[in-house]
């Protein structure tokens, strides 16, 4: 069980990094040249990484709130 504000915090940060590497990973499969012009190469780049935040972000949180709860559902029987 976290205790403490700083344990929480150091496992918000990495959990929010390993999901968005996880993000990042996935997103490869995806073929967005399709969709993108020739010779944007850097946008296309901005994208997948605006992309993998904003997706390994939504995953993180989802998965943050999921454990506080868990953890507080204990407090049910109290």
């Amino acid at each position: 069980m976290i205790t403490g504000f700083g344990g929480f915090a150091l496992t918000s940060i990495l959990t929010h990094l390993v999901f968005i590497a996880v993000s990042w990973w996935a997103l490869q499969a995806l073929q967005f040249d399709k969709l993108l012009r020739a010779n944007h190469v850097l946008q296309a780049r901005v994208l997948y990484i605006l992309a993998s935040i904003a997706l390994g972000s939504t995953v993180s949180n989802f998965f943050l709130d999921y454990l506080q709860w868990s953890q507080q559902l204990p407090m049910i029987f109290q």
